[in-house]
């Protein structure tokens, strides 16, 4: 069965994003160029919250990840909002969509960004790793990486990794339910 992997790049104090949605503080490294590049070569499929996505679009990525089968989660956008954009929007329970594309054939999954879905599909014990670029810094206020769950999610260290920018790289296997 595909795995779903939730990452990113994030504050230590779990932000993503600035309140105004910049990510002028993200370090950029050749340690994380290529965990990321070789990381591409496992998966075939991204999964976008909305809010996630439209933040991607109005930063210059406007037809998902390249290379790969885009899914959209959203109750507010319409098709029209996509066209000659190679994504697919998905209105439908998410959790029961991302059950049925784990059982599909093909690589594993990336649940990009998006706090609000990341929710919903732990709650479902749909998410099996966390890999997460944590910068040296305190935002103090943001978008936050993870929202209110009804339960605790158990989990297990698979790698920590220093990098010479100071970021730390962290991989955790989700200890399913």
């Amino acid at each position: 069965m595909r795995k779903v992997t939730f990452g990113g790049a994030n504050s230590l104090d779990n932000f993503f994003a600035r309140l105004d949605e910049s990510v002028d503080w993200l370090m950029r490294g050749e340690e994380a160029a290529e965990l990321m590049a070789g990381y591409g070569t496992t998966i075939d499929t991204v999964l976008w919250g909305r809010k996630t996505f439209e933040f991607a679009v109005r930063h210059g990525q406007k037809h998902g990840a390249a290379g790969m089968r885009n899914y959209v989660f959203s109750h507010t956008l319409v098709p029209a909002d996509f066209a000659n954009c190679p994504v697919t929007l998905v209105n439908e329970d998410a959790a029961g969509f991302v059950r049925g594309l784990k059982e599909q054939d093909g690589k594993d999954i990336l649940l990009m960004g998006g706090g609000d879905l990341a929710r919903t599909l732990f709650e479902a014990d749909l998410i099996d790793v966390l890999g997460f670029n944590i910068h040296p810094l305190l935002l103090g206020s943001g978008v936050p990486l993870f929202h209110v769950m009804s339960r605790q999610i158990d989990l297990e260290l698979k790698e920590c990794r220093p990098f010479k920018n100071g970021c730390i790289y962290v991989s955790y296997k989700v200890r399913h339910s």
